[in-house]
């Protein structure tokens, strides 16, 4: 998520040409997507991370339901 605001962030100074990003290339925050799309794509999914966010997700219900039930 820090990579996507890092983005935004560029993009939106490179655009307005802010400072000393005025004169960064196009092509470095084109990079930093195409960075970004391999990772949310095949990375995060080669690590298992997209899977063990939504397994945190349920544990947490299940655990919070059980306290409420023995409450």
């Amino acid at each position: 998520m820090p990579l996507i605001i890092i983005i935004v962030l560029l993009t939106a100074l490179r655009y307005f040409e802010v400072g000393p990003i005025a004169n960064l290339s196009w092509w470095w925050i084109v990079g930093l997507m195409v960075v970004a799309f391999i990772w949310f794509e095949f990375i995060e999914r080669m690590l298992g991370l997209d899977k063990r966010k939504a397994h945190d997700k349920l544990d947490k219900a299940r655990t919070d339901r059980v306290k409420k039930t023995f409450k």
